[in-house]
Order: structure tokens, then sequence, then C-alpha cells
């Protein structure tokens, strides 16, 4: 973990020696998927800390839900009404159909130091992704992981063929659409905001999330069992309006780099122990609910027909794709070892 106090110091100083040419202090917007107690959340406080104790800029951070859906957010930050925006590539993957790698089944690695190392140094987040975010008018600052995903059920599954006839509820994603058909389920996507409800009237049977998201959103609620597949871990991707990044002095460029490294940093050390803690207030709120956790060898079917997926997400993003899926390839090798 880097000296967050000596960043804040270096930050500092920079500033002080270059005072006389910054401009002048604003306001930065900055919206988030989720709540401000969140993972997205608390990554963002840490992010407007440093920029704030460094700066004369004040950081104003929107929830979930103030300013619309994940579409309305997205376009308020293309546009240059937001300046940063924290969205997941299950949003984005309409926008950048590559970003959809990160939704890919089984390709993640599990272990925590090797998930921590690959999120930090990555060359496909740093180079590929970066480029093709800029396309779309946005700096990519960070990419990081928010925790194991889990599937919430109404019913027991140990096979894609116990998943038969289930509406599972998928992000706006086509890779993800095709996940949950491999998997043996009717992938039914919905805005976040109907997914509760949903359950509740059992218009659809499950959904997935990472674990701390399932407690905070009270989802064990309206579910019977939390499975853990061992299929993927959430991503999500912190950016900015490229046109008003590209228009900031050096100093603030190099504030808001440093801001959203630190940030990384701090948020990865607070997730540990952060699912234990999510199945444990599960658990005492709800003491009939069932966790599972498939087997190496009940996963392999899943493994197998994740295969149609990788498939479809080149077909999906033809070359480009091709050359991120082997770019990423190098990266969890390199991940692996350290």
């Amino acid at each position: 973990m880097i000296n967050m106090m000596s960043a804040a110091k270096k930050i500092s100083l920079l500033a002080l020696a270059l005072s006389s040419i910054l401009a002048e202090a604003a306001t930065w917007r900055y919206a988030i998927e989720e709540s401000l107690s969140e993972v997205q959340g608390v990554y963002a406080a840490k992010f407007k800390e440093i920029i704030e104790a460094n700066s004369d800029h004040v950081v104003l951070i929107y929830p979930f839900g103030t300013l619309g859906e994940s579409a309305d957010v997205m376009e308020q930050a293309q546009a240059g009404i937001l300046q940063f925006v924290d969205q997941s590539p299950g949003f984005t993957g309409s926008l950048i159909p590559e970003t959809q790698l990160f939704l890919m089944p089984y390709i993640l690695p599990e272990k925590k130091s090797e998930v921590r190392y690959f999120y930090k140094n990555a060359n496909v987040i740093k180079e590929n992704f970066k480029a093709l975010y800029a396309k779309q008018n946005l700096e990519l600052l960070r990419m990081f992981p928010e925790g194991t995903v889990a599937i919430t059920t109404q019913k027991e599954f140990r096979s894609p063929g116990d998943l038969k006839g289930q509406k599972i509820r998928v992000m706006t994603s086509p890779l993800l659409v095709e996940t949950y058909k491999a998997f043996g389920a009717v992938p039914t996507p919905l805005p976040w905001g109907e997914v509760f409800g949903a359950l509740q009237t059992n218009m659809i049977q499950g959904q997935e999330n990472p674990w701390f998201y399932i407690e905070s959103g009270k989802l064990y609620e309206v579910t019977e069992v939390i499975t853990e597949a061992g299929h993927n871990i959430f991503t999500t991707a912190v950016m900015a309006n490229l046109n008003f990044y590209a228009g900031l002095h050096k100093v603030d460029q190099q504030l808001i780099q440093m801001a959203s490294e630190a940030a990384l940093d701090y948020i990865l050390k607070y997730q540990d122990g952060l699912t234990d803690a999510a199945k444990a207030k599960i658990k005492k709120a709800k003491p009939s609910i069932q966790f599972v956790t498939l087997t190496e060898a009940e996963r392999v079917p899943f493994r197998e027909n994740a295969k149609k997926v990788e498939a479809k997400f080149i077909e999906m993003t033809g070359p480009s794709g091709q050359v991120i899926l082997d770019q990423l390839r190098v990266d969890l090798e390199a991940a692996k070892n350290k």
C-alpha cells in the first residue's frame, strides 16, 4: 500500500509551488452506482478527501438514484454535466462492448493477491481499455473489484439443469444474457430499481451481486438461497469526462491521478473481511437462509458452458476483443507469477 501521507505532502508541495498558475477553485460532480456507505461510495469519499485536502476544489458525490438510472448518468458524464462517474461494465457494455470482458465467467482469478496485483498493474486496463474509453469522451482513471459475485435464487441449484426455467435478473449486458443462457437459466435484463419488487412478486427468481450489496440492498429478504459458483468478481470503473480532464492544468491532472490511486489502495484494503461481515449480517437477519458453495466438481459443467460465452464475446467484439482477451491472459499470468 502506498504511503498516503507522503503522497499528500508531495501533492501539497507541488500545488503550493505552482499556485500562481493554477485555475480557479471548482466544484466537481461525481456520480456512483451505489449508496455512500457501499464500496463505490467509500472509494469516492476517499477520492474526495484527498482532492479537497490538497486543493480548493470541492467534490460533490451523487449516490445511485439521485440523477436517474445508469444510462442517464453515463449520458451526463459524456456530456460534461458530470466530471466523474463510477459505472460497471455491466452497464457500459452496450457503449463499449469490449468492457464485457469483465463479465465473462471463470476468467478472473479468485486468489486475493492475484486480484489485487491485476487491478493495480494490468496493461489491459492501463492501455487497451484506456484507449477504448477515450473514444467515448471518457478518461479511464481506475478499475477495481467489489468482491465475489453470488447468485440469489428461491431454490438450491447444483447444476445448469437445476436452473432451467429460472428467471435470473441481469444488468443490461448482452454478454450477461449469454452467460445465464449458458448456465441454463432465463436471463432477464432489468433496471436496478425494479429488482427488489420483481423478486418480491416472483416475476424473477434470482439475481447476482457481490455479497455486501446483497446484504445492504436487503435482497436476502426476498430470496431463500445464496450460492457461490466461483464464476466472477464484480468490477467497476472510475472515469472522468475526457474534455474536462484534458482541459485541466497538469497539477490538477496529477492530483486526480494520485487521488484515484490512493483511493484504489484504500478500497482494496477496506474490502478485507467485507464478505464475511455481510454473510454474518444476512444470517443474523434471516437464520433460515441457505448458503451454498459449489464444489470444484459441481463447477465443471458451468466452466464448460462458459466457453460458449467466450466465443460470443469474440463474435460481439471482433479482432479488438481478441486482442484485449489475449492481453488479459498475459496480465493474469503476470499476476500469478508476481
